[in-house]
């Protein structure tokens, strides 16, 4: 099984960005230096942990369903609220 396969992260698109600032675990930060290293290999384009972050990010909230419930909830009253007289 080829490396691309085990990662749930595919290519990365390009996109607009913002800048922000965290603190992480030293822990977290090797593995996402790992990630990286893996992500390069498998798809050939070297990237490093700070530009998998936002994709990370974005995947994690797009499959978190909580998140999308309540997002929803969200657009529909404010949807409703621009509607109403």
């Amino acid at each position: 099984m080829s490396t691309t396969r085990k990662l749930r992260l595919g290519p990365l698109p390009k996109l607009e960005s913002s800048k922000l600032t965290f603190a992480c675990p030293a822990s977290l930060k090797a593995d996402l230096d790992r990630y990286a290293m893996l992500h390069t290999q498998a798809y050939g384009e070297a990237v490093d942990a700070m530009t998998l972050i936002p994709h990370m990010l974005e995947a994690f909230m797009t499959g978190d369903r909580g998140f999308r419930s309540q997002s929803h909830v969200q657009q529909k009253r404010a949807a409703r609220d621009t509607t109403s007289p």
